[in-house]
């Protein structure tokens, strides 16, 4: 695909790429959405060549990654998401508290309507102050525009 029209394109492999170049981009930002699904474990080494099979089970040690979300420190506004499949609004709450957020989507990613497959998505947003909004079914795009306008609110002055 292209590169969309007014976007500086940064090309990562991994967790800790990404992080790296969040973290020297992000200073002058007027906003932070992090809306990548950043793996939240890596293996703890890199294979230096393709691992043959040979058992019927294998094991592969993993590590904690970088949240991206956490390191970021800044005067911007700092949205993330939270897909959970349990606890929706309590483990959003958890999320915002804990990394600092203004505002988190939460998904609820059992529900067959919205999420990953289909061309809706039916939200939760909390903002700092722990207040909920539950979003009614809505198309993916009309979801983006609700997020902009609570991002756009969350701008001081």
């Amino acid at each position: 695909l292209p590169d969309p029209p007014l976007v500086r394109m940064v090309g990562i492999r991994t967790a800790q790429e990404m992080c790296d170049a969040v973290l020297s981009h992000v200073e002058d930002a007027d906003a932070l959405i992090m809306a990548a699904a950043v793996a939240d474990y890596r293996p703890l080494t890199e294979a230096q060549q393709k691992i043959k099979k040979s058992a019927d089970e294998m094991n592969i040690p993993l590590a904690k990654t970088t949240d991206i979300l956490e390191e970021a420190e800044g005067n911007f506004v700092k949205v993330g998401f939270a897909a959970e499949s349990e606890n929706l609004v309590s483990n959003a709450r958890d999320k915002v508290r804990r990394k600092g957020l203004d505002l988190i989507v939460a998904n609820d990613i059992t529900d067959p309507e919205a999420g990953f497959g289909v061309d809706t998505n039916k939200v939760t947003l909390i903002d700092r102050d722990l207040e909920v909004e539950e979003l009614p079914l809505l198309t993916k795009y009309d979801v983006s525009l609700r997020i902009l306008d609570r991002v756009r609110d969350l701008f001081p002055g």
